[in-house]
């Protein structure tokens, strides 16, 4: 089952995904960006995982799947931490690519880690996944483009009050 080859080989996969960010990225990532992104990831992958497994029926989307909650739309667990992942990254100078490569390491390191092991997953277990990496990855970079579109509001508008301010003072004059 991928949740225990996920969990046995834990350490292994956020190593590897710490190597590929340490020779893609130019900011550095520190101590906190690498506690909340990919190990919290993966371990939320693990829990829903591991509930898909127990067939009750919609625990596994509350980890993993944006819900309605009546007219109320509530992100998963995934996302909401990919959104905060995703800030911290912009507060850190990485780009969105590199917001996005960050999920991808992660199941390139699982494919490759699979593949050397010879462990096979079931179809349903690498849907699940790809799932998880896409509701992370689109929790995060929207969070990341909201918070810096905030960003570029506020330069914008220190700048329009920096030329009023010097108008007004033209006019004075």
């Amino acid at each position: 089952m991928l949740h225990e080859f996920l969990t046995k080989n834990r350490d292994e996969l956020i190593r590897r995904c710490r190597a590929k960010v340490a020779i893609r990225t130019a900011p550095r990532p520190t101590d906190a960006e690498i506690q909340h992104g990919i190990p919290l990831f993966l371990q939320q992958l693990i829990k829903t995982l591991r509930l898909e497994q127990t067939f009750i029926p919609g625990q596994p989307e509350k980890v993993s799947a944006a819900r309605q909650d009546g007219a109320a739309h509530v992100p998963s667990e995934m996302a909401a931490t990919a959104a905060m992942h995703g800030s911290e990254l912009l507060q850190q100078g990485f780009s969105v690519n590199q917001v996005v490569h960050n999920y991808g390491d992660l199941c390139q390191s699982v494919s490759d880690l699979a593949v050397e092991h010879g462990t096979p997953f079931t179809t349903d277990e690498f849907r699940t996944l790809n799932r998880c990496l896409d509701d992370a990855i689109a929790g995060a970079v929207t969070e990341y483009a909201r918070q810096r579109d905030l960003v570029v509001e506020e330069g914008n508008q220190v700048a329009a009050n920096e030329h009023l301010g010097f108008l007004a003072h033209e006019m004075r004059n």
